[in-house]
């Protein structure tokens, strides 16, 4: 399964509804529509996205994902607020101070830093080691760099500065294409990931293996408590009856006989030698 975790959510622009098909048609079975959010937010915050925005294509799942432009460290982003409105909570620091708050105590499930722009820092190791250890992943977004050369150069040279801080660990990429046009094929970012520092494997790991889990562990955050007790529907009481009671039944193979049917399928006992003589002289007499 291919994921692309950063499709950003436009309800107006015609490009959208191309955009999704376009990504489907290319492979990718798993896309995340993201609402990106700058400012503090208000008491009342509701999911701008629909559940199923785009039901012409049910073999494709959309999740739903928010992206906060961390901007102000004294900032209410109201963040675990979120965790049960979205599928994925995301953040954009805009600096080495604001990427360290992010990596080391808000809680999120990726940080996604604008690699297209020119970086006024340098990523540390001791940095982002933080977020790997903590389960957060960081993302390379690949669509702004496609037309334009200046974020060509500047994606190039970041990614590939990110990559080495991270020993290519907990890389997640993904498009922020806004047009059809700004999309690549899974394989084609497998390539990709190459040019940057990551290998083949690791690059196949960033669309597919990491994407998921990632999915995953925000899924269990919404679902548990602290990660340990998981959310479930218990079954109704009958149900739940009937099924012990089946349980506790002993297995008994579908073709073995009842006890009726041994006794008349039942071969007679066998008698000694001196069984039957006594019965061939009790016949002739």
């Amino acid at each position: 399964m291919f994921y692309d975790l950063n499709v950003p959510w436009a309800p107006t622009s015609p490009d959208l509804p191309r955009t999704v098909a376009f990504l489907n048609e290319l492979g990718y079975n798993v896309i995340a529509l993201s609402h990106t959010h700058s400012g503090k937010f208000p008491q009342s915050q509701l999911n701008p996205i629909p559940e199923n925005p785009f039901p012409k294509h049910p073999d494709l799942q959309i999740l739903r994902r928010i992206t906060i432009i961390l901007d102000d460290p004294s900032q209410n982003h109201r963040l675990a607020a979120l965790t049960s409105a979205y599928d994925i909570v995301a953040l954009r620091p805009t600096s080495e101070k604001l990427l360290l708050q992010a990596c080391k105590e808000l809680d999120c499930d990726l940080i996604s830093v604008d690699l297209s722009q020119r970086m006024g820092y340098h990523f540390k190791h001791k940095t982002v080691g933080l977020a790997i250890q903590r389960g957060i992943f960081l993302e390379i977004n690949y669509s702004a760099s496609i037309n334009d050369i200046t974020a060509r150069r500047n994606l190039i040279g970041n990614a590939a500065a990110l990559i080495r801080a991270t020993r290519g660990r907990g890389i997640v990429i993904s498009s922020e294409a806004r047009r059809a046009l700004g999309v690549r094929g899974p394989f084609d970012v497998i390539n990709l990931a190459t040019l940057w520092g990551l290998s083949q494997d690791r690059g196949r790991e960033a669309v597919d293996g990491l994407p998921r889990l990632l999915v995953a562990q925000a899924k269990l955050r919404r679902t548990s408590f602290r990660g340990v007790v998981d959310v479930v529907n218990e079954p109704p009481q009958g149900s739940k009856r009937k099924a012990e009671d089946e349980a506790s039944r002993p297995d008994r193979p579908k073709s073995e006989a009842s006890p009726e049917d041994s006794k008349k399928t039942e071969a007679p006992p066998k008698l000694s030698k001196k069984a039957r003589r006594a019965l061939a002289r009790a016949s002739k007499s």
